[in-house]
C-alpha cells in the first residue's frame, strides 16, 4: 500500500484555513484521490475534549500547559487517525498541525520555538507533513473577518493584535526556512484564487499518488 500524503493548513485566524480546507478536499475527491479532513485540536473524542479546554474564554491557562494540551491533543490525532490513514493510502488535509504551536505558544507565548518544537517531536513521533499551505494575511484584516462571522471570540482570539503580528512574524520565518514544505499564498485574494493557488502547490503530490 503505498503512503498517502499530509498537507497541513496554516495562518492566524480569520485568514480562511477552513474555507480552503474544504475547497480543497472537493477538489481532490473529484480527481478521484481518497481524501480525508480533519482538523487540530481535534479530529477524535479524546482531541475534541481538550479543544474545548483551550477555546474556553472562562479559563485561564498558563502557557506551558497551553501548549502541553495542544501537544497532548496532537499526540492522539497522530496516533489513533493520522498515521492509520497515510498507511491506508489516504490523502489527509488538516487545519493546523505543528507549525501552529511554534508559531502561537513557541513565538506569541514566549516559550521559544525551539523548546515547543521538541515538546510536539515527541508528541507526534516526528510525523512531519508533506506539505503545508501558509495563508498570509495581515492580522487587523484577520480580526475584520473574524468580527464578521459574529461569534464570540474564544479564548486565543480575545489576544491582542500585538501578539498576532508576533505569531505572523514568526510563520514568516518559518516559510523562509523550510521553503520547499512550507508555500506562501496570499490569503487576501478572493477564495477561488486562494485555491487556484494551493492546488498549484500540492499538483505534484497529488500527481506522485496518481502515478503510484
Amino acid at each position: 500500500m503505498t503512503r498517502g500524503r499530509l498537507i497541513t493548513i496554516e495562518g492566524l485566524d480569520g485568514a480562511g484555513k477552513s474555507t480552503l480546507a474544504q475547497a480543497l478536499a472537493r477538489e481532490i475527491a473529484d480527481r478521484g484521490q481518497r481524501v480525508e479532513l480533519l482538523r487540530e485540536p481535534g479530529g477524535v473524542d479524546v482531541s475534541e475534549r481538550i479543544r474545548a479546554l483551550v477555546k474556553d474564554p472562562a479559563l485561564a491557562i498558563a502557557p506551558r500547559a497551553e501548549a502541553l494540551l495542544y501537544a497532548a491533543a496532537r499526540a492522539q490525532l497522530v496516533q489513533e487517525r493520522l498515521i492509520p490513514l497515510l498507511e491506508q493510502g489516504v490523502l489527509v488535509l488538516l487545519d493546523r498541525f505543528v507549525d501552529s504551536s511554534l508559531t502561537y505558544q513557541g513565538a506569541g507565548r514566549g516559550l521559544g520555538v525551539a523548546e515547543v518544537r521538541q515538546v510536539n517531536q515527541f508528541a507526534t513521533g516526528g510525523l512531519r507533513p508533506d506539505r503545508t499551505l501558509l495563508l498570509r494575511i495581515d492580522p487587523a484584516v484577520g480580526r475584520a473577518r473574524q468580527d464578521e462571522r459574529a461569534l464570540e471570540p474564544d479564548r486565543l482570539e480575545r489576544e491582542s493584535e500585538g501578539f498576532f503580528s508576533t505569531i505572523a512574524a514568526a510563520y514568516d520565518e518559518l516559510a523562509g526556512e523550510e521553503p520547499e514544505r512550507i508555500r506562501r499564498i496570499d490569503a487576501a485574494q478572493p477564495p477561488e484564487d486562494v485555491l487556484r493557488d494551493a492546488l498549484a502547490a500540492i499538483e505534484d503530490l497529488l500527481d506522485a499518488l496518481t502515478a503510484d
